[in-house]
């Protein structure tokens, strides 16, 4: 029986997790079974067992690779050189993710682990770690601003890397509610807030100049 090349493996393997991924989104985390991922991923029960002990096996791969996404974002907001510009673009990239259509089964299930952190160890480290990443990435960037002169002194980085973070966290919530939500409202009070509370007047001058190109 011929091997399957390193690619041909990869390409199953994700083949199954876009196919949990639906199910997930679909029918709910509890609700959906082996029998119904391979139902929808047309695979075999062994080809599913080759790749995934269990369903949790499967949250957590998908967990993994949304966190490789984030971990790109926060590099290419990091990359900037002026530090409100990283700030700025970091918001805005992952506001992109809240209104990308294709991201929507994603985001329910993201909501749909944060409740089950609650109760799996596996699902609630994999959650810490991927909301550690995105917290380290505000903070660098906050303490460069600092640096600066262009982020307040008395800001606390970790603080504001939190609450920010809880801000887009309840996007994410209603957006998988499908509530009626103007994301770009929001995103420009978001920026004044941030202005008005955590940017020093050089800070502000930054920010204004991205406003309105």
């Amino acid at each position: 029986m011929p091997k399957i090349s390193e690619a041909q493996r990869d390409a199953r393997r994700q083949h199954i997790l876009d196919a949990a991924l639906r199910c997930f989104s679909r029918d709910g985390f509890h609700a959906t079974t082996t029998a119904d991922i391979v139902r929808e991923s047309g695979v075999s029960q062994g080809s599913l067992y080759l790749y995934f002990a269990n369903k949790d096996d499967i949250v957590v791969a998908l967990a993994d690779d949304r966190h490789q996404g984030e971990a790109l974002l926060n590099a290419l907001a990091g990359r900037e050189q002026d530090p409100v510009r990283g700030l700025a673009a970091l918001i805005e990239l992952h506001g992109e993710g809240l209104v990308n259509a294709d991201r929507t089964d994603i985001r329910r299930l993201g909501v749909q682990a944060w409740g089950e952190a609650l109760l799996n160890p596996r699902i609630l480290a994999t959650t810490i770690e991927g909301l550690t990443l995105v917290r380290q990435a505000i903070v660098a960037i906050v303490e460069r601003g600092q640096r600066t002169g262009q982020i307040r002194p008395e800001v606390d980085a970790d603080s504001f890397a939190r609450t920010l973070i809880a801000v887009f966290q309840g996007y994410v919530l209603q957006t998988a509610w499908n509530e009626p939500l103007d994301l770009h409202a929001c995103g420009q009070l978001l920026r004044g807030m941030i202005a008005g509370a955590v940017l020093t007047e050089a800070g502000r001058a930054t920010f204004a100049k991205m406003s309105n190109p």
